[in-house]
């Protein structure tokens, strides 16, 4: 595997190493010692898949607060999407800053996103399936998120967005002073 951290300490977009030949190709997509040696949660507690119908459907930005935070590695099965990270660690120089990119079924890329994150992504095709794989398990209690539209953090969305669940679009705006770390 290949990674690439991005402009936000932590955050990785993986490539796998593909193997061609005449059946199609193989590739390894996770492996606790290779995220270990690059100072990554390995720990795997939980799968998710999360199936979209639309394109512009927005998801996020969740993360789990403290003492359930998840690290998370994101990968398009089905389609293409969006996938963003916004950085709210107390303790960060890149605190509120985000980063972006795009997962689809084609290029096989992954998006790692540490502890201390809010994470969500945009459809960029119909029919889109992500997979997930979590540090920690759901609890519920623990969950929150900011809005997907916060002017605080200024995203930018390749699409207008077409559906988003009635909790995301309701996340209260942000204090920027007054805002604890997940």
């Amino acid at each position: 595997m290949i990674f690439r951290e991005t402009d936000l300490n932590g955050v990785f977009i993986i490539e796998p190493e593909i193997i061609q030949d005449d059946r199609g190709f193989f590739a390894c997509s996770w492996t606790p010692r290779e995220f270990d040696e690059h100072g990554l949660n390995a720990r795997l507690r939980q799968c998710n898949i999360s199936f979209n119908k639309r394109s512009g459907t927005v998801r996020g930005m969740h993360f789990q607060n403290k003492p359930h935070q998840e690290a998370k590695l994101v990968r398009c099965t089905q389609g293409a999407i969006y996938d963003v990270a916004i950085d709210l660690r107390s303790d960060s120089p890149t605190r509120y800053q985000w980063v972006g990119a795009e997962l689809t079924s084609d290029n096989h890329r992954m998006l790692y996103i540490p502890e201390g994150f809010a994470h969500g992504y945009q459809t960029l095709a119909d029919s889109t399936e992500i997979f997930y794989q979590m540090s920690e398990f759901y609890h519920p209690e623990s969950t929150g998120g900011v809005r997907w539209n916060d002017p605080a953090f200024d995203l930018t969305w390749p699409l207008a967005v077409t559906v988003i669940a009635e909790r995301d679009a309701t996340y209260p705006l942000i204090d920027r002073t007054n805002v604890a770390a997940p």
